[in-house]
């Protein structure tokens, strides 16, 4: 089905001036398929992944029915996760910014809810919320639903996967019968399809098809790789193409705990979005995320549901997806707002079957790579460089620089070729050579402890770095400045590992894993090196953490 322009739909003015607004002009697929249906007052079940447009979908027509003279409840809109609520309720606000008197609140767990209970009160339209808290709501009356007109059932699916079935069949059990039920899930499973026999009054069913799933400005590759070298291979594709962003997709929880602190064993910043964080570390996680202090999110399908950053520039799944239609959604987190991306998955034996199917599915070719050398990582770095040289050469006067070169020329016995590649070395940054030689790419002072180097007998500590003191203190890649020595009550008897610790900092207090110090472990305690401005939001965000299921206690050592 063609686009059609908004001024089409004999959309109230209002929002037609919002739509203008924030800079639309012709319907998504989605949109042109599910706003005339709805507007005349019919269920829609709506098939289409995050990206298409489907919160203006179901948005505008919702808007289009509601009374603003009225404070009463007209329209709750559920989705799975609280990111997506907030995201839709502001979408939604702005859609309505021209219609004086219209309330959108959005309802979640994690927030006080007596703020929920008084904003209720003061009297909503529109209540955009999570399965959980809105039945939390109707159980304690303080949310009136008497007169909802409107439900929607956003991403249905994933609220289906995080166990939300029961919760939605309640809260649609217990709303006026003679409302408008519109449900959009990416997928359509069983239950799903039921929820529409039980719930919908003859549906009408629209869908964005296939070909109109695919992203076409993702350059796709896979890898075939064992299971232990996915890490390296991964390290080594982020250097390669060193993207401003990347999100990693992984199947489990468990796995994305792993992968975030093999990454920030490795110097890069990496953070992990699962469901069993607390919300303020989802928020935490998301907001340095945005604002680019994290580098990579590493998430699973779930959790990163309602994800809307523009400048991703690689996508990997680290594991590849269960669901064909869930690879479209994760590559389809980059080449957003125009921009290319590259999307790159790791295969693991028979699973270059599943995705052959992938690519049955997508119309798409992903296509086949080496594995990266060592060789091919040194060979881009030196190209980067030399690529900034000719900008230099051809943009800069470098003459006092040239003189400062002859004359070390001439007082030492080297060629202008010497110093040239002396610099190149200094630019590219030193890798370990023992490490080079077996094969693994060292990201820093921090990876020694990975292979096991204790290094006692050439002058490092145990975490093998060189003896120092606590200033102005530098692994290859940033400064820390004054460092404070922490104690931390656990150590090896707890069958702890100074990953543990080093996730846990980072977790809880927000700060970069690469930022953490030397990590002393001994049989009954810990010794743990953290910047010094940061040591007492570390101490305090460590106070009720627990590690390995044993509460820890965090002061300041003594002096060494």
């Amino acid at each position: 089905m063609e686009a059609i322009r908004f001024d089409e739909l004999q959309l109230d003015e209002r929002i037609l001036r919002a739509v203008t607004d924030m800079g639309f002009e012709a319907t998504t697929p989605i949109q042109a398929q599910a706003i005339p249906v709805q507007l005349e007052g019919r269920d829609v079940i709506g098939q289409a992944q995050t990206g298409t447009g489907k919160t203006a979908a179901f948005g505008i027509p919702l808007l289009q029915k509601i009374n603003p003279k009225s404070r009463k409840l007209q329209a709750i809109a559920l989705c799975p996760t609280r990111e997506l609520a907030i995201q839709v309720a502001e979408e939604v606000r702005r859609l309505a910014q021209h219609m004086k008197g219209i309330k959108v609140l959005p309802i979640y767990g994690g927030q006080d809810i007596v703020r929920q209970i008084r904003g209720l009160r003061e009297g909503v339209q529109i209540v955009i919320g999570t399965p959980g808290r809105v039945m939390d709501h109707m159980r304690r009356e303080t949310m009136k639903c008497d007169n909802v007109q409107t439900v929607i059932l956003d991403e249905a699916d994933e609220m289906l996967n995080m166990g939300f079935l029961e919760d939605m069949e309640t809260i649609l059990t217990q709303l006026p019968e003679d409302r408008q039920t519109v449900m959009f899930s990416a997928t359509m499973p069983m239950a799903i399809q039921e929820i529409a026999r039980k719930f919908q009054q003859n549906p009408v069913n629209v869908k964005v098809v296939k070909k109109e799933l695919t992203v076409p400005k993702v350059t796709q590759y896979y890898y075939e790789v064992k299971p232990k070298t996915k890490v390296e291979v991964m390290c080594r594709l982020l250097d390669m193409y060193a993207p401003k962003l990347s999100v990693a997709f992984c199947n489990t929880k468990k796995q994305v705990d792993e992968l975030v602190q093999e990454l920030q064993g490795r110097g890069y910043f990496a953070e992990g979005l699962h469901g069993d964080l607390k919300q303020e570390q989802r928020d935490r996680v998301m907001n340095s995320f945005r604002n680019g202090a994290t580098e990579i999110l590493v998430a699973t399908d779930v959790a990163a549901r309602g994800i809307d950053v523009d400048d991703v520039g690689a996508v990997f799944n680290y594991d590849i997806p269960q669901d064909d239609e869930y690879y479209v959604h994760r590559i389809g987190r980059t080449g957003r707002a125009g921009k290319g991306g590259i999307a790159f998955s790791f295969v693991v034996g028979k699973e270059v079957y599943k995705l052959r199917d992938i690519q049955r599915y997508c119309k798409t070719r992903i296509i086949p790579q080496a594995i990266p050398s060592l060789d091919d990582i040194t060979a881009i770095k030196a190209e980067k460089i030399m690529e900034q040289v000719k900008e230099v050469l051809s943009e800069t006067d470098l003459s006092s620089m040239v003189h400062i070169i002859e004359q070390k020329l001439m007082e030492e016995d080297y060629t202008s070729l010497d110093v040239a590649a002396a610099l190149l070395k200094l630019s590219m940054g030193e890798e370990n050579e023992d490490i080079a030689e077996s094969g693994r790419l060292a990201r820093s002072l921090d990876e020694l402890d990975r292979y096991g180097w204790d290094g006692r007998d050439n002058g490092r500590n145990s975490r093998g770095r060189k003896g120092r003191g606590t200033k102005g203190v530098k692994n290859g890649r940033e400064g820390r400045g004054d460092m404070v020595r922490l104690f931390v009550n656990i150590g090896k008897n707890q069958n702890v590992k100074p990953g543990d610790i080093l996730g846990a900092i980072a977790g809880e207090s927000g700060i970069p894993g690469r930022m953490v110090g030397s990590i002393d472990m001994y049989d009954k305690y810990t010794f743990v090196e953290v910047p010094g401005e940061n040591a007492d939001v570390v101490m305090k965000a460590m106070k009720h953490v627990k590690i390995k299921g044993k509460s820890i206690h965090m002061e300041a050592a003594n002096v060494r």
